[in-house]
Parts: structure tokens; sequence; C-alpha cells
């Protein structure tokens, strides 16, 4: 064994010394639960730009490379045989002693079990060893009722009696402690996994908690978030941050993201961004995919750290390339972004879920043939989301429901191709592109992907592009690949964002841009598994429990989901969490409204507007206010913007007051929004009025009419003209009243009373 070792350790480094080893690429296992995903520490050091991917079926080759990448290329193997003429120029002597000295240091002594106790303490154990007829090459537990692990110290336990442990009674206890905990997490999990109901999913976080009490590391992990979210546990933020420190201490990669994370949002913790820059980036580190998405924001919008566009494309590529292998043919999930802003103020909107007369109705016209209601049905049935449950029937897939069947699958497509319907046609080119139930045929695939791709189906679009980026069944284009990778961009396919964004980052087809590519690959990033936790929190805050809601929309903002930002900036700004203490509220509403504002929301930038004009969360400061209405009145054309520009022009709030410049402003709010007239309208009566009295206050009546001269403007007699229709207007106007005096009826049968005449007095008053 020691010669065979030393003999391929000699190998190896001879090896080295030729021209290096070439490391393979290892998938990573991925955990799939919605806090995070940790990557292995092979993923991380692979080039995940280079060599050839299947993604969700389809083939990706890194092979096509731009005229720069070609040049790079050649002067790094041109360095390359540089190195290797200079290794060359050693004598045989110096090299021999080189790789001596390595074998001596590098010679490795395998780990030598000790037996404990015993008849045999102190010996060796012997692997493999006969024990009841049977080879055992590890320690084991069989025949001893304390569980404890034993090994024998020669190769026949029965004729030598050598035996020991291989463990101390400490070292079994914590054993089958760790055993124990395992076998209740493993539990909890089956139930968390396989019920729907909420009571039995309590049940099953009771099991984890258990599991947790135990020191088991995963359970101390959905405890700990479940802790902090409130889902099936009471929320309790002190309590999940003493697990996530412990959690940290042990080194787990979701704990140190969770605890930047804490310490990112100010909950149960002092505020500090310096602290949670370095738990996300051991997170990182440790292979956390939330925690590269979140450097990868900051990196990207410049928080904490200096703005650096390639620091943020490494660490959205990283979790893009996950993302994608995740994605499936049919697309991936379905990502719901409800803005809780927009709700409050369009209460009518159904919450962005579909209705349930709206599902009949589109399986009515499903029934009567209606090609794109019977596609949009099946997507929303196969993904779930918007009020509809997922059932997913997919022969070509499979899935737990339907067993994979590529005949099926065929079967159908064929009849689908036939009848003309884009879906068919694109399962048709799937299924000879990669030979599924028939053989494998480019020039089929290809002529089945444009029939579809010409109707407009996505799919069809999708592997179109892809066939031209790899010159398959074609002539490589990368023109080509980049048009329909657009087109199915534009209907929303993930993966052809992120393959644009695989094009704009290593300059294939198209000049390199790391701006684009990151926005694309942030695009990617946004679709993976966790963004079903914007669903949750929606479902929480309808519920009443805006705690869980905020917290949950937090960790989403730091990801650099816009909506969730401008969620957790809503309700902050609505001061219904109540886990944020009220000097805080709108300093943290302020912060979430800003980072929302610079990814283009339009009512965050109107917001900051506001608090800079009230004073929330900062010092009231007019010039900026005006600063954010102008950006949100030129980018986004927002009406409401525009008015508060025109009133601010018309009290020279932060600018110089001018009443042309106001009412400019109050027009085109008028003219962007039919909802701003009304108030325009009265804004404009109230700007004229104003107008009016400043133009007499600015203006000498008395000086006005001593420059004017009435016999040069009116003629000489200007004065008997001026009396004569003085006096036909007097002559008009006594007419007009007499006639209004006869023309009054009286009622017939009643005459005028007769006024009484007084009875005359008793006493005259003496002459």
């Amino acid at each position: 064994m020691g010669r065979r070792a030393r003999l391929g350790l000699v190998l190896c480094l001879a090896a080295l010394w030729a021209g290096g080893l070439t490391a393979a690429d290892e998938e990573g296992n991925q955990d799939e639960s919605l806090e995070s995903k940790t990557l292995s520490a092979e993923d991380q050091v692979k080039d995940h730009s280079t060599g050839t991917r299947v993604v969700a079926g389809q083939i990706f080759l890194e092979s096509g490379k731009s005229d720069s990448q070609s040049e790079n290329e050649e002067n790094f193997h041109g360095q390359e045989e540089e190195k290797g003429n200079s290794l060359e120029e050693l004598n045989s002597l110096e090299m021999s002693n080189l790789l001596n000295k390595d074998l001596e240091e590098a010679e490795i002594q395998s780990p030598v079990l000790t037996a404990i106790g015993g008849t045999a303490d102190g010996e060796p154990c012997h692997f493999p060893f006969l024990f009841m007829e049977k080879e055992y090459a590890e320690c084991t537990a069989d025949g001893r009722e304390d569980g404890r692990l034993w090994c024998a110290t020669t190769y026949d336990y029965k004729k030598d009696q050598k035996w020991g442990f291989c463990e101390t009674e400490e070292q079994s206890n914590k054993r089958r402690q760790m055993q124990e905990a395992e076998d209740v997490y493993q539990t909890g999990m089956k139930i968390l996994n396989e019920s729907n109901k909420k009571a039995q999913k309590k049940e099953a976080y009771q099991y984890l908690l258990k599991a947790a009490d135990m020191n088991h590391t995963k359970a101390m992990e959905k405890v700990s978030y479940a802790l902090l979210f409130g889902d099936y546990l009471k929320q309790n933020i002190q309590s999940s941050k003493e697990l996530f420190e412990k959690l940290t201490e042990e080194g787990s990669p979701k704990g140190q993201m969770a605890l930047g994370f804490l310490y990112a949002s100010g909950l149960g913790v002092n505020s500090s961004q310096a602290k949670a820059l370095v738990y996300y980036t051991f997170g990182a580190l440790g292979g956390n995919l939330i925690a590269h998405m979140i450097l990868g924001y900051r990196y990207w919008a410049g928080i904490g750290v200096l703005q650096s566009c390639e620091s943020a494309l490494t660490h959205y590529r990283l979790v893009a390339n996950h993302v994608a292998s995740d994605i499936s043919l049919t697309g991936g999930t379905v990502v719901q972004r409800i803005r809780l802003a927009d709700e409050v103020e369009n209460p009518g909107m159904a919450s962005g879920m579909l209705e349930e007369d709206l599902i009949q109705y589109y399986q009515f016209l499903a029934e009567k043939g209606d090609v794109q209601a019977q596609v949009g049905l099946g997507q929303l049935h196969l993904h779930g989301g918007r009020g509809v449950e997922q059932n997913h029937q997919m022969y070509s897939e499979g899935s737990d429901v339907v067993p994979q069947s590529n005949e099926t699958a065929l079967q159908y497509f064929k009849k689908a191709a036939d009848m003309g319907n884009p879906v068919g046609q694109s399962g048709l080119g799937m299924a000879y592109l990669y030979g599924r139930g028939v053989p494998v045929n480019y020039e089929l695939a290809l002529k089945y992907f444009q029939k579809a791709a010409e109707q407009g189906w996505v799919d069809g679009q999708l592997q179109l592009g892809s066939m031209y980026y790899n010159g398959i069944g074609v002539k490589r284009d990368y023109k080509q690949a980049l048009k329909y990778f657009n087109l199915a961009s534009q209907g929303g396919h993930i993966l052809a964002f992120y393959n644009l964004a695989q094009m704009h980052a290593t300059g294939t087809g198209v000049m390199r841009s790391c701006h684009t590519a990151v926005e694309l690959f942030k695009n990617v990033c946004e679709r993976g598994r966790w963004s079903e936790r914007l669903m949750t929190a929606y479902n929480s805050y309808k519920d009443g429990d805006s705690n869980s809601a905020v917290v949950q929309y937090l960790l989403l903002a730091e990801q650099g989901y816009e909506v969730a930002q401008s969620n957790a900036a809503f309700i902050l700004d609505q001061k219904e969490a109540s886990i944020v203490g009220e000097n805080e509220t709108y300093p943290r509403a302020l912060l979430h409204w800003n980072r929302a504002a610079s990814q283009g929301y339009t009512v965050a930038r109107i917001k900051l507007g506001d608090y800079h004009f009230y004073g929330f969360g900062t010092d009231v400061d007019y010039e900026t206010a005006f600063i954010h209405y102008r950006l949100a009145s030129e980018q986004q054309h927002s009406a409401q913007a525009m008015f508060n520009l025109g009133y601010m022009h018309e009290k020279g709030l932060g600018i110089k007051q001018d009443i042309h410049l106001a009412k400019r402003f109050y027009d085109m709010a008028a003219e962007a929004s039919p909802d701003a007239q009304v108030p325009v309208f009265l804004a404009l009566c109230k700007l004229g009025v104003i107008y009016s009295l400043q133009y007499v206050r600015d203006i000498n009546i008395r000086e006005v009419f001593s420059h004017i001269d009435m016999d040069q403007l009116l003629g000489p007699e200007w004065d008997l003209y001026l009396m004569t229709i003085i006096a036909l207007l007097l002559g008009t106007i006594i007419a007009y009243r007499q006639r209004q005096h006869q023309a009054i009826p009286r009622p017939a049968g009643l005459r005028p009373a007769v006024p009484q005449q007084e009875p005359p007095p008793e006493h005259q008053p003496p002459q």
C-alpha cells in the first residue's frame, strides 16, 4: 500500500512539473430549504463560466469566444509554454532533489484506530475482521445491547477473542444522543414535508424543537428561522438570535447569514453594517446562496462596500448557475410580486389573485378550443400560484403523480403539433433534439422549433436560440441566438435571461457589458426557490401578522427584491410593525424607500420627496425633496411628482417662486393622468386668483390713469358719448322694471283688501 501511495504521489508531482493538473468540476448537493441553499467547496472553487453545461435539458456550450478572449487564451498559453521551457532548464539533479523533498513532506500516514479497553487495549483495530461469519470493514455495534462501537484487533474474532472499543463511553453517549436527535429531526421533517395542514406542521415543529434542544444543527437552523419569521412557532427575535449565534460558533453558513441579516436590519441587536458584511462574507464562503445574493446586491448598489460591478457579477453568476440548473423545461416557479401600497390605493384589484369566476371563464374558453387559454391554464396548474393549486402531470418530465413516459408524451405532442399547436411543436422539437422516444434528428428539431417560434411560443424561441448558439443542426450564429433569446426573454422565460446574461458577461456575440449582465443575472437569481417567501410574507400581512411580514420582507429586501423593499417600507410607514421602535420607524422606512427608488419604483421616489418635504425620519429639506420630485417627473413621468413640483414653484419652496412654471407643471400633471384633472383645476383657479392679486398689487392705478389721454384714445367729444350711453342704459333699466311690475298676474276671485278704518276716538284732543 505504501509503495503504491508513494508511486501515485511521484506521478502527481511529475504531472504538476510537466504542465499542471486539471481539476474536474463536481456538482454540489443543494439544500432545498426556502431559507437558504448551501454550496460545497468544490462548487465555489470551480469556474462556472467555462466548459459544457446542460441546463434544463438545454445544451449550453461555453466554447464560443470573442476575438479578445482568443487573444487572451493565446497569451495565456504562451505564458504556459515559457514556464515549461524555464522548468526544462533545471538540471535533473535539482529536480530529483526537489521531488525527494516533496515526497518526504507530502507523505501522509493513514490514521490508525486504536482499541480502547476490552481484551486488546491499545492495539490497532484490524480491518476487515470476521465476526459471526461476516466481515466488517469498520467499527460495529453488532453483538452489543448498549450500542457501543467496537472492533477486533485480529482478523478472526471467534478464534482470537481480541477486541476493544472504538470510542470512549462519553463519545458513545454523545453519538447515541446525536443519533436520537437525528431520528427526531427526520420524524419532524417527514411530517412537515408530507402535510399541508397547519396543525400538523405545528406538530412537526415540536419535533424539530426537541431535536434542536439536543443540539442537532439542521433542527436548530429550521427552528431559528421559524422563530425569526413566526412560521408555526411564536415569533421570538431574541431566541432566534441566540440560536443563530450558537450556529455561527459551530460554523453554520445559514447561521452566519442570518446573524448578518439581524445586524443589517437592527433586529434584536444594534444595527452594524460592518458586522453584517463580515457575517455575510463568512456565510458566502461557507456556500450559502442567499449570502452570495446579498453580497451581489450590496456590491451592485454600493451598500456598505465600494460599488463594484465585477464583484457583483461574480456573486450573482454563482447563484444564477444553481437557479438555472433547478429550472425545468417548463420555465420554473411563478413569482408573485404584490405591492401593498398599490393594494391600498386600488382595493378592487383582487390582491393580484385571479378570481374564481375568471378562472372558470378561462376554463370555458379552453373547452371551446382556445389555444392560449389552454396553454395559460396548463402553466397555471403546473406551477401553481394566483389562487390555483399546483398540479403537475407532465409525461415528458414525470412527477410524483405521473410517471415519466416518452411514448405517451410523444403521442400527445404529435396530436397537438398536427393541429398547429405551438406547445406540441416545441415538445416534438425537444423529442427529436434529445432523442426521447425517437432517434435524434436535428433537422426535424429545428423545423418544429421554428414553427413554434413563429407562433410566439417562448420555449420554441429559447431552444431555437440555443441551437444557433451551439451550432446544433445549423451554422453557429450568435446574432440569431441573441435574437431568439431576446424574444424568449420578452415572454418571461428565465433561461432566456440566463443565456443573455452569459452572453453579455463574456462578450459573446455582443459587446461585453458588466452592468447588463448583472441586471440579467439578478433577474434570474430572484426566481430562485426563496422567492416563495414573497407570498408567505404577503399572507402573513393579510392575516394581520405585520411583525412576521415585515421581517420576511426585510430579508428579501436585503437580497435585492425591490417589491420587498417597498413593502417593508410601506409597513414601517404605516407604523404597523410593533417590533420596530417608534423613533426608528421613519428612518428605516426612508432607507428602504431609497433602495426601492434606486431600482426605479416611482412611488418610492415620490415618498422620498415627501419624507424630505415634511421631515419624516430626516430634517426638512425642500431642495432634496425638489430633486426627488423632479427625478420622478423626468424619469417616470409621474403626475403626482409634477403636481408637487407645481406646488413648490407656486410657493417658492426649495426653488425660486415662479407662477408661470407652476402653471406649466400643473398642466403637465393633468395631461399625464386623468385622475389629476380635478385637483389641477382647483390649483389653477387658486393660482389665477393669486396671479390677479399679485398683478394688482404690483401696479399703481392712479399712475396708470394719469398717463391715459382720453381725448386721444376716444376722441375730443368722448364725454358726450359716455353720457349718452349712460342715459340709454338707465332708460333701459327703468323700462325693464316697469314691464316686470305689469307682468305680475293676480289670482282669480280675489279682491284687494280694503284697509279698515280706525274707529273715531271717544275723546278728541282739545283744539
